[in-house]
């Protein structure tokens, strides 16, 4: 009688396959994460299309821009979604605010994942000292408020587009950072990371061959559902007047610049508004979609 074959324990574990077209087949058979997907290409096309599609400068003053009176148009022919309080077609404003919160999202939320990834993943491989060290700096970061740190880092430095990213990068790694944590700290007791290391292999290649591709589908998430966060953020600080400063286009200081005419002109508020809702929402659906496609434990559920 021929005995068993012993298992192989210096055989690394399957890696998750890298998403392909089997994940965008999903994605588009989910209406939800399509609605999203919609969304978003408009926003996109209509923030690099700025220029030809509408033909006014963003901080144009337009002389019949204003009623007799000097108070903002309300939507018509000419001036499809209406004047601020300074005559500046509103639509134009906001396809050019779209580039600033599409930048600052996508700017913001890479240098929030990145660091997040490095500090999950180097404290939850080597752990010690050096994971103890670097949790409990993160537990520290997570008992601040994001808004009222973002509010005090951006007191400080002069605001402009790339410092309110930063900014933003700096109080959004830290969810990223536990949950790459948590992950790592599973893989790491894996029997065969103990195999890598058995035949003498690395701490490098075991994170860059092993570790992290299979953080790939949570990094993937966490980075879209991400943006929506930084979105939110971004337009939170430019109504504040700490964000973006004008005359440079915000959705948020578009806002905070016609507040005051709310009632007379509720146009100014609620269109800037409805495109920060709907993109913000667009990225969550997408986000929810691709943890449910590329979590196994989701497989399988609407």
């Amino acid at each position: 009688m021929t005995s068993p074959i012993a298992p192989d324990l210096t055989a690394p574990a399957p890696i998750p396959a890298k998403p392909r077209a089997g994940v965008w087949r999903r994605l588009f058979r989910r209406r939800l994460a399509l609605l999203g997907l919609v969304i978003v290409a408009l926003v996109v096309a209509g923030a690099v299309l700025a220029p030809w599609l509408t033909g006014y400068d963003p901080n144009e003053q337009m002389f019949d821009g204003l009623t007799i009176e000097g108070s903002p148009l309300p939507p018509s022919a000419k001036f499809w979604l209406g004047t601020d309080l300074l005559g500046r077609d509103l639509l134009t404003r906001i396809l050019y605010g779209a580039r600033t919160s599409l930048i600052i999202g996508i700017v913001a939320n890479g240098v929030a994942l990145l660091i997040g990834t490095l500090v999950g993943v180097t404290s939850g491989y080597f752990r010690g000292w050096i994971g103890s060290t670097l949790m409990r700096f993160t537990d520290l970061m997570m008992a601040f408020p994001a808004l009222l740190l973002a509010i005090c880092l951006a007191a400080v430095f002069e605001p402009s587009l790339w410092i309110v990213a930063m900014v933003i990068a700096l109080v959004n790694w830290v969810q990223t950072a536990r949950v790459i944590y948590t992950e790592t700290s599973s893989l790491a007791e894996r029997e065969f990371i103990d195999a890598e290391r058995t035949i003498g292999a690395g701490a490098p290649r075991i994170l860059f061959r092993h570790i992290l591709p299979h953080l790939l589908p949570t990094i993937i998430v966490w980075g879209t559902l991400g943006i929506s966060t930084t979105v939110l953020l971004e337009a939170t600080l430019s109504f504040l007047g700490i964000g973006v400063q004008p005359p440079t286009a915000s959705w948020g200081n578009i806002i905070f610049e016609n507040q005051t005419y709310f009632q007379a002109a509720p146009w100014l508020v609620f269109f800037p508004g409805a495109a920060i809702l709907a993109l913000a929402l667009a990225f969550n659906l997408i986000g929810d979609a691709l943890r449910d496609i590329l979590d196994p434990t989701q497989r399988g559920r609407a």
